[in-house]
């Protein structure tokens, strides 16, 4: 399975500050491959898998939010039923847990990108889906 690296950017919830960071990358010109939101009644958690970390990490640092990088794994599974159940039924067997998951679903017959986080990045990299 491919190693990744997301992105994660801690937002006041309050309108308006997803469309800020949208804006931020849209001018930086950068893709959103996933994306996750988490929120509480204070903050919001921006995850993120982009085109280009380097050019998104100098575009939010610019625009004064912190960024903070963490490895994960990036798959590629078919839009069809039982393919997250096969992949993540592979990566139990070789006794990694996960931590999270999220994706950005493509249309029938293609490919979806599936960003999990992993308890061990290095065994769940070997892991062949």
């Amino acid at each position: 399975m491919a190693r990744g690296t997301q992105l994660s950017v801690t937002m006041e919830n309050k309108p308006g500050q997803l469309a800020k960071l949208g804006a931020t990358l849209a001018r930086a010109k950068v893709n959103i491959e996933a994306i996750s939101v988490l929120d509480s009644s204070e903050v919001g958690v921006v995850r993120i898998v982009t085109s280009s970390n380097a050019k998104v990490r100098a575009a939010l640092n610019k625009a004064g939010m912190m960024v903070v990088q963490q490895p994960v794994l990036v798959a590629k599974l078919p839009n069809e039923p039982g393919a997250l159940a096969t992949a993540t039924r592979k990566l139990a067997a070789a006794r990694v847990n996960i931590e999270f998951v999220y994706g950005s679903a493509a249309g029938a017959g293609a490919l979806s990108t599936i960003v999990i986080g992993v308890s061990d990045i290095t065994r769940a990299a070997k892991v062949k889906l």
